[in-house]
């Protein structure tokens, strides 16, 4: 079975925080439709186009629980009660305002601080949903390049297929594919000056776990469902 899923947070659809995301990346998750990039200078709209091709195919999130393939015997019908489930356990919570960023070679938006609500939020997901989860393929293993990984890390990967959970975790929303300099330079500015213009630098109210689906290798990840948050 080749669908994947992947529980992440997904701002509100109607947030300026959103609006901004889906538009760097080019492709809003929850219509399934191509965006318009903002103007970001020293990049035209193709150029720009080129440096997100890998955060468009996931669409703009924050990963909770990063994606997976159903374990044999598991259906969407469980796969929902499951999410449900975990997310009646969490109460909505308010997300601060996020910072550009350089993470290594990529653009993130993270919090200026930990956020505990979120931590708790992630690695509830990472731990309660984890049965649903089928063991990860050889080749699954090799693309997180475990040579590269610490001890820890790596006993994460084998044992929730993600290596950046619990101690490792790190919120981030992706707005750019790997970077060279200069461009990650001039990548980082820009970002930094488009997102300060687009008023998304605003509290965002979470409330809700959203549920993306990948219907086939490449192709990119869409909104499927969001679980509210204390149901």
């Amino acid at each position: 079975m080749s669908v994947r899923y992947a529980i992440y947070l997904a701002p509100p659809p109607d947030s300026a925080l959103w609006r901004f995301g889906s538009s760097v990346v080019g492709y809003d998750a929850e219509t399934g439709e191509d965006i318009a990039p903002p103007a970001l200078a020293g990049f035209t709209p193709e150029e720009w186009f080129e440096q997100t091709h890998e955060p468009r195919r996931y669409g703009f999130h924050g990963t909770l629980k990063a994606p997976f393939r159903l374990a044999e015997g598991a259906d969407e019908t469980d796969l929902f009660a499951a999410l449900a489930r975990f997310a009646a356990g969490h109460h909505p919570f308010e997300l601060p305002p996020l910072e550009v960023r350089q993470i290594g070679t990529f653009i993130a938006l993270v919090p200026p601080a930990p956020v505990p609500a979120l931590e708790d939020l992630a690695a509830d997901a990472v731990e309660e949903l984890d049965a649903l989860r089928a063991p990860l393929r050889e080749a699954e293993i090799a693309r997180r390049k475990p040579e590269r990984l610490s001890a820890r890390q790596l006993a994460y990967l084998h044992r929730y297929g993600y290596p950046y959970v619990r101690e490792e975790f790190r919120f981030h929303m992706t707005l750019s594919s790997a970077l060279a300099e200069p461009a990650l330079g001039r990548a980082t500015q820009a970002l930094c000056d488009a997102y300060a213009a687009s008023g998304a630098h605003l509290p965002v109210k979470v409330e809700d776990a959203a549920l993306y689906v990948q219907e086939a290798p490449g192709m990119r990840f869409r909104i499927l469902h969001r679980a509210p948050l204390g149901a």
